[in-house]
């Protein structure tokens, strides 16, 4: 972030855009903002995404007074947000990538997140990255790097988890070097071991596994749990560790679901994000214009997942959907008698209705 030595003068800010995020339906652009609120200009909006620098850590400064850092689960998950009007030769960030959601390679912005979720329940994001080309690094590289952060900011998670795309055998190694736990999903190509010099090996799904799990060594890592399940007819297999290898026989179904479970609220964060923070929805080009626009997307998360725990929405949906309500309410009833008057006698309402 920025470092300020003077009072600022500038007539747009970070907590004015996250608002409009919040607020606008659908067109969100400086243009936009400028219209809204008159006194500041479509420039001054521009001026401030092309002002600020803000990066993960800013992010976990934002939410660290209101999680306890010991204990929880932190999971990485990725997400393309869709950009399929815009030029690649003139956005650097957008390129093409492949989509879960949309099962084929599409034109967007690849954003990867550590999401932790602590013993308490509480939810935040507390890092990420914006893919970028021009770095030359994988996703696997910009995971690395944030675990590393959050750790070294004080964070101190029980369990790591994420997808098969981020269980390759040196991301688990790495994990494992900071003693920590984790549950990751594998492909069914995976080769395990029952035996104890850990000789024969074979494909995880051609194995025998157990609804309670069973120990098994991973290939290129070792000792772990494995348990498999069922989703879409198709079978799921996932390992879980735990740094003292006298304690890995020891993790239960429930357990292992339990954590599961919270691993999948990194989707939900990257469902509300786009639905409600309108993360997908900017027209600059500069990549720090788009860097800055999507930080003050994950701060309106962040907002929003404050006002739940405080008890002042019921959920982060609840404010964008009740926003207009008066506003509607009120059109509806001024409006009712001009339209009663234009409608034909057969489509008037019954006097009993």
């Amino acid at each position: 972030m920025r470092e300020i030595s003077k009072p600022s003068t500038a007539k747009c800010d970070l907590n004015k855009y996250i608002l409009f995020l919040l607020s606008e339906p659908k067109q969100v652009s400086c243009v936009r903002l400028g219209e809204i609120l008159k006194e500041v200009s479509h420039d001054s909006v521009n001026r401030f995404l092309l002002r600020e620098s803000y990066t993960g850590k800013d992010l976990y400064q934002s939410v660290e007074p209101n999680i306890k850092k010991e204990g929880g689960v932190l999971s990485v998950d990725d997400t393309v947000l869709d950009k399929p009007y815009s030029n690649t030769s003139k956005a650097p960030l957008i390129s093409y990538f492949w989509s879960g959601k949309h099962k084929k390679v599409v034109k967007g912005i690849n954003l990867i997140t550590l999401y932790y979720t602590d013993i308490d329940g509480r939810a935040f994001p507390v890092n990420y990255r914006i893919y970028n080309k021009e770095e030359g690094k994988t996703k696997n590289e910009y995971f690395r790097e944030m675990l590393a952060e959050v750790i070294a900011w004080g964070l101190k998670p029980a369990f790591v988890t994420g997808d098969s795309w981020y269980a390759s055998a040196e991301n688990l190694e790495y994990i494992k070097h900071y003693e920590l736990g984790f549950l990751f999903g594998i492909e069914k190509n995976r080769s395990v071991s029952l035996s104890a010099d850990a000789t024969a090996y074979s494909s995880v799904s051609n194995c025998e596994i157990p609804y309670t799990g069973i120990e098994m060594h991973l290939k290129g890592f070792g000792l772990v749990k494995v348990f498999r399940t069922v989703f879409k007819n198709e079978f799921r297999h996932y390992i879980i560790y735990r740094p003292d290898p006298d304690k890995i026989a020891e993790i239960t179904r429930a357990q292992f679901l339990d954590i599961h479970d919270l691993h999948w609220q990194i989707e939900s964060f990257h469902r509300t994000v786009k639905q409600v923070a309108n993360i997908e929805r900017f027209f600059v080009r500069q990549t720090v214009a788009i860097s800055n626009h999507i930080f003050a997307a994950i701060s309106a998360f962040v907002h929003l997942q404050l006002r739940c725990i405080h008890n002042l929405i019921t959920n982060c949906y609840a404010l964008k959907r009740n926003l207009f309500n008066d506003v509607i309410r009120s059109f509806v009833m001024e409006n009712l008698a001009d339209y009663n008057y234009l409608l034909p006698a057969n489509l008037l309402p019954s006097v009993n209705a």
